[in-house]
């Protein structure tokens, strides 16, 4: 989804969607007679019919923006009531149901999420991503549109599949395209890479961990975070001596690390921050460089410059398995 702060859709806590329900609900239920309101829409139409996410986009009709942030269809859903949806779980493997809160002007909360129904027919759906601002919903919208077909249409009609219909687009390749030749031209322009980074050591004495966001319902099945900021865990044993030091790297299209920013509040003390930059530096420039095969990271087949985040952590002692000695 489109960031300016990494995620569009902001996880809304049950208080809010209290607050936001009797709102809506004081605005359907108004008792003067000179204002003319909307119905609640229904969804009885449409119950039962399994609908899949195919593309989701900005305004602009490209679903990548200049930080590398990729918008996923990822929604299968399907309405089960006025009051309940079905919404597919990757990480369970199964459809699981949610209250369907209805709002005004076509605008629903369902799985955390405020949507506004753009276009609904028995073969496909437009949905608008609304953006949550303090107690309230911005029913202007985030300009994020779903767009849904349903299965029935995809392969009766269509004759394809959601996996086909779900790749990126020309424009969005000639946009990528475009940024890679920048990002290579300036590593300042850098940007995140869909296939990040790889580290790989070449020795028994380092390890390296890359994490991993585990999608669920509390984050709305969204581990963007793993490619927008590619987050390392390196040990070192048989160091010099312990440390413990985090730091941001560019990474070139040739796999080459370059410093970046070191990852600690040094609360305006310069002389500790010229000190921990020096030091960390010099051990990107030699543990990192000597132990480590890196494969830069790419964007629909375009090799380019990224960034990635080190915690690197040195220690005398060997591994407690004692292999290494």
């Amino acid at each position: 989804m489109f960031k300016m702060t990494r995620k569009t859709i902001n996880a809304l806590t049950l208080i809010i969607l209290g607050i936001v329900t009797v709102l809506y609900a004081g605005c359907n239920s108004s008792a003067n007679s000179g204002n003319s309101k909307k119905e609640l829409i229904s969804f009885k139409a449409f119950n039962g019919i399994n609908y899949s996410e195919v593309a989701r986009r900005q305004k602009n009709g490209l679903s990548f923006n200049e930080y590398g942030y990729q918008l996923e269809p990822q929604w299968k859903m399907k309405f089960v009531s006025d009051d309940s949806v079905s919404i597919f779980s990757p990480t369970k493997n199964q459809f699981i149901n949610f209250p369907l809160t209805r709002g005004y002007d076509s605008v629903f909360n369902a799985a955390r999420s405020w949507l506004k129904i753009k276009k609904i027919t028995k073969d496909s759906i437009i949905m608008e991503i609304l953006q949550a601002k303090g107690d309230m919903i911005d029913i202007g919208g985030s300009k994020v549109y779903m767009l849904f077909y349903a299965d029935d249409y995809v392969k009766n009609v269509l004759h394809s599949d959601t996996t086909i219909l779900r790749h990126p687009s020309r424009k969005d390749t000639l946009f990528v395209k475009a940024l890679a030749e920048k990002a290579n031209q300036d590593i300042k322009k850098a940007f995140a890479a869909r296939q990040t980074v790889q580290l790989k050591s070449n020795s028994p004495l380092v390890t390296v961990k890359q994490w991993h966001t585990k999608p669920d319902i509390m984050n709305n099945f969204d581990s963007s975070d793993d490619y927008l900021d590619p987050t390392f865990d390196i040990n070192i044993y048989k160091a010099y001596q312990d440390f413990s030091y985090s730091f941001s790297v560019f990474v070139d299209n040739q796999g080459q690390m370059s410093y970046r920013i070191p990852l600690v509040d040094f609360m305006g003390d310069n002389d500790v921050k010229q000190s921990y930059i020096k030091v960390s530096q010099s051990i990107m420039n030699t543990y990192l460089k000597y132990y480590l095969h890196t494969i830069p990271g790419s964007t629909l087949g375009f090799v380019h410059a990224s960034t990635i985040t080190l915690n690197v952590y040195g220690h005398v002692a060997v591994p407690a398995t004692g292999k290494n000695k």
